[in-house]
């Protein structure tokens, strides 16, 4: 947008004239010396939320007012995009002690927020837009997403945040000694519990199908470090939890997906995509690292099992995207896979990088793109599906699939998993994608399609949180 036309497009919407043209003086036009840059960058900025903090609400907003918001919203990025490019390696470097030190992704947008004032937002900023919906947003936290795809696209510190993110949690550590002791774990929204040479995991969501949301993260990952730090179990079951709906009482569902009531009343953060896709679903894939080696596939090394899953009832959205990462998927001859991508304005984590190695580009996108349902007991479904089982049989077929692997050791599987991902998906792979990801998943988030897509296929307005 020109200087001229951003004038007129702020003084439209009532802006101060003054302020305006301080906040247009203030716009860097190069990068220089980091230090210099901290300080104009972070001045411009401040004076753009200052300008923005003058307007209503989005909700509230007149279409010149919501022009300007947008106006000033775009600039802001513009130049964040401007800052990282030239600044990335620096802030990364301050972050984490130059790579001494691991920060996981979820905290790195905060720490960031401290570090240079104004480039992403912070904790307050994002808490005070999760108290409106979805569409009543600002997106303020597409800067993260900015940040983290700079961070990504970047082999160096791109695949330093992929190692902290793949190494156990804290909280998994502590709590560890207990689950070794008892062989089991309730960690609300999640169990994890040992029998004989198997780990379950249950995801536990009873009132949304087992959907995802903010309230299953931390459990589910804490339930996947347990289950590979288990030194009594040889592989791992993911299955999903009995749920209440009177429609399937009595049933367990594997995974819903992300929780569409959540993510339209605006309780799903941004940051949640990449917590969970470089978290719990890429452990599953890649195992769990350790500070002093690389967990890349080639040159370093991490504490891996197989993934046994029992889908039962359906497997929509994220439950599907969880089976192109399980080493052996068994499911109910009546289950189904979804992927509504576009339905839900989303991209589906990484199942664009996975379901084409499983079904073809074709079916792939026809899923993705065209809301292609997958029913398990098809040609299509076959070839995700390894296993059908009637489906009040499906328990005493993950027990025999847990038999037959374990029965003759583990070690050539184990070894087989490594050999398939650095020919299919080595961490670099994985890396470059996961930056695409980030920066597009945020425009995503924050779509007006989102909202008018839920609205529309989800009747996400009638419903309650």
């Amino acid at each position: 947008m020109s200087g001229g036309f951003m004038m007129r497009t702020l003084l439209a919407a009532g802006l101060d004239e003054a302020r305006v043209r301080a906040w247009t003086a203030a716009r860097p036009g190069a990068t220089g010396g980091y230090a210099e840059d901290v300080t104009r960058f972070s001045q411009f900025w401040r004076l753009e939320r200052e300008l923005r903090a003058m307007l209503p609400r989005k909700p509230q907003r007149n279409e010149a007012q919501q022009e300007a918001a947008a106006a000033l919203l775009e600039a802001a990025r513009d130049s964040r995009r401007m800052f990282t490019a030239a600044h990335i390696v620096e802030v990364y470097d301050r972050l984490t002690d130059n790579k001494r030190k691991f920060v996981r992704v979820e905290r790195l947008v905060y720490d960031a927020a401290a570090l240079v004032p104004g480039l992403c937002p912070t904790e307050a900023e994002v808490a005070a837009e999760r108290d409106g919906k979805q569409g009543d947003k600002d997106g303020v936290e597409i800067d993260q997403g900015i940040l983290c795809h700079a961070v990504l696209a970047r082999a160096d510190t791109g695949t330093h945040l992929c190692h902290a993110m793949l190494l156990p949690r804290a909280d998994s550590l502590e709590r560890f000694a207990a689950y070794d002791r008892d062989g089991k774990a309730d960690l609300e929204f999640a169990t994890v519990e040992r029998r004989g040479k198997a780990s379950y995991v249950t995801l536990r969501n009873p009132r949304y199908l087992n959907a995802e949301d903010a309230a299953t993260m931390a459990p589910m990952e804490v339930a996947v470090d347990l289950a590979l730090l288990d030194p009594q179990t040889q592989v791992c079951v993911l299955r999903g939890d009995y749920v209440e709906h009177p429609k399937y009482r009595g049933r367990r569902i594997f995974n819903a997906g992300i929780n569409l009531t959540h993510l339209y009343y605006g309780k799903i953060d941004y940051i949640w995509y990449l917590w969970r896709d470089l978290g719990w679903v890429n452990k599953a894939m890649r195992g769990l690292a350790r500070p002093d080696i690389d967990p890349d596939e080639a040159s370093g090394d991490t504490k891996e099992k197989v993934w046994i899953s029992q889908v039962d009832t359906f497997a929509i959205g994220g439950g599907c995207q969880v089976l192109l990462v399980c080493d052996y998927n068994i499911a109910g001859a009546d289950t189904y896979m979804t992927l509504p991508a576009r339905k839900e304005g989303i991209i589906p984590g990484m199942a664009n990088l996975r379901l084409p190695r499983f079904v073809g580009d074709r079916i792939a996108r026809q899923a993705i793109m065209y809301e292609k349902r997958l029913e398990c007991d098809s040609p299509e479904g076959r070839m995700i599906i390894d296993k059908l089982a009637p489906s009040q049989d499906i328990e005493v077929a993950v027990e025999e699939a847990v038999q037959g692997l374990t029965s003759s050791g583990m070690v050539s599987a184990r070894s087989n998993r490594v050999a398939f991902r650095v020919g299919l998906e080595p961490l670099d792979t994985f890396r470059r994608y996961a930056a695409v990801y980030a920066r597009e998943q945020a425009l995503c988030h924050f779509s007006p399609a989102l909202i008018a897509n839920l609205e529309r296929h989800w009747n996400a307005q009638s419903r309650k949180v």
